[in-house]
């Protein structure tokens, strides 16, 4: 008995250290600073404002409300939050015995020729039936010898926090996705109002060249192309109001209601685009971006998985302890102290014929974990190369609006020259329509890249981690 007592010591010192070892999370090669980043020292980072800071429009504020209250995609992330959460207290219990109880209560009756028949009559019970009456409380534990339940815990935490920067994902993702539509919608608003006024201006512009052919000073080839550039603006009308009704009703669902009317009062140049926005340091991106945080999470869960796998392979200590009350008569059941009973028991299995299985389940389970560090570094990665994707876009479409709008105020007064001049019979009716269709176009392209531009500064926001907070 003292040499199997001090061999279960010896296991029971031996359980404090870990068959695996932990791979540590990698250092990923990140630059000092983000490519196309403005030149300075100022660490701070537009990740760190919270949401409703940075986008301070009252629509869009409430949409985005909306969305995150209301959409599909995050209330299932919610409940995957509480799912996790009620398996990660679960595995707790883990290192707590497990406890059942048991009562029975059986009567055979023996064969006169068996063993026991025999004994019954041969000591003349006077009954040819055997009863038994049996409660008892039997309790088994296995201890963490080879770390297996620690790692179960840690794997399950890993995958708890998880769960919360996946909602942190979803919601980064929410944000950017409902403002980028409201961007849209601000641009289609713009652009309907162009179209809507180049209409006007084509029905004066066709008004004159008609009265010009019925005084004989054009031929009816003016009024056909005045009339194909007046119908060509106004195809553009219906299409923009489809466009229009389409992304509120997109806005409408991804806010997780029914499609109807957003109402609004803000106009796409009334909103203004930052300069100098600070990105901060790539390192902190390990840290901010959920779905970065969320593949380090997954290398602490493969470096648990490869330790249970481990721990699989090593003899296991189980203790079982039963107690409680035994009679072979009802009426003796619970007769204390005499039906008392109790047994307890030390069991060490190792396992033989399914080694090769479980070693096999080791091996890949430190294939995943080698899989989990490749998807770490390439989530870093795809992140910074995010983050240099809009800060180019933000500069480069900078200096695009700045001559879109040149061109844009070129245009408009060359369309204000072009009229006087053939309303005075100075300019022919083809330099007018052309004048109107560069600057229609032009206009058009104007609020396209505002557009864009808003939607750069946004998606610089979300890929540096922003919009949780």
């Amino acid at each position: 008995m003292k040499k199997i007592l001090s061999g279960l010591a010896l296991l029971l010192i031996i359980s404090a250290c870990n068959v695996s070892k932990n791979v540590e999370t990698p250092k990923p090669a990140l630059p000092v600073a983000f490519r196309n980043a403005a030149e300075n020292s100022d660490t701070s980072s537009i990740a760190d404002i919270q949401w409703k800071n940075f986008f301070t429009d009252a629509t869009l504020q409430k949409l985005i409300d909306s969305a995150i209250a209301n959409n599909y995609d995050m209330q299932i992330a919610l409940k995957n939050i509480e799912q996790s959460e009620l398996l990660f207290k679960q595995v707790k219990f883990n290192y707590t015995p497990q406890v059942n109880l048991n009562v029975t209560a059986s009567t055979s009756r023996p064969s006169d020729n068996s063993l026991n028949g025999l004994s019954l009559s041969q000591f003349g019970v006077g009954t040819k039936h055997i009863e038994d009456y049996n409660a008892n409380l039997a309790l088994s534990w296995e201890a963490d010898i080879w770390g297996k339940i620690r790692n179960q815990s840690r794997a399950a935490l890993a995958q708890y926090l998880q769960t919360a920067e996946a909602r942190k994902a979803i919601q980064t993702n929410i944000v950017s996705s409902v403002s980028q539509g409201y961007y849209n919608l601000l641009m289609l608003d713009e652009q309907l109002d162009i179209a809507q006024r180049n209409v006007r201006l084509n029905d004066s512009t066709l008004r004159i060249i008609r009265l010009q052919f019925n005084s004989g000073q054009v031929s009816s080839l003016a009024v056909q192309q005045a009339e194909a550039q007046q119908l060509a603006a106004a195809r553009l009308v219906p299409e923009f109001e489809q466009n229009i009704t389409i992304q509120e009703n997109a806005l409408r669902v991804l806010a997780g209601t029914l499609p109807s009317k957003i109402d609004r009062s803000t106009k796409l140049a009334e909103l203004p685009v930052t300069d100098n926005i600070p990105a901060g340091l790539p390192s902190a991106i390990v840290s901010r971006r959920p779905d970065v945080k969320s593949a380090e999470l997954q290398l602490n869960v493969a470096n648990a998985q490869v330790g249970i796998a481990k721990a699989n392979m090593y003899p296991s200590l189980n203790i079982t302890a039963t107690g409680g009350v035994n009679s072979f008569k009802a009426s003796n059941w619970f007769n204390i102290p005499a039906s008392l009973f109790g047994t307890v028991a030390g069991g060490i299995t190792q396992p033989i014929f399914n080694r090769k299985r479980l070693k096999t389940q080791y091996e890949v389970a430190k294939i995943e974990r080698e899989k989990n560090v490749l998807q770490f570094r390439q989530s870093v990665l795809n992140a910074v190369g995010e983050v240099s994707d809009a800060l180019v876009r933000i500069e480069k479409l900078k200096a695009q609006h700045v001559i879109a709008a040149n061109r844009v105020n070129t245009l408009q007064q060359a369309t204000g020259n072009a009229n006087l001049l053939f309303k005075n019979g100075m300019a022919n009716y083809l330099e007018v329509i052309t004048a109107q269709s560069n600057v229609l176009q032009s206009e058009l392209e104007l609020a396209s890249i505002k557009r864009a531009q808003l939607s750069a500064v946004a998606e610089l926001y979300r890929s540096l981690g922003g919009g949780w907070k």
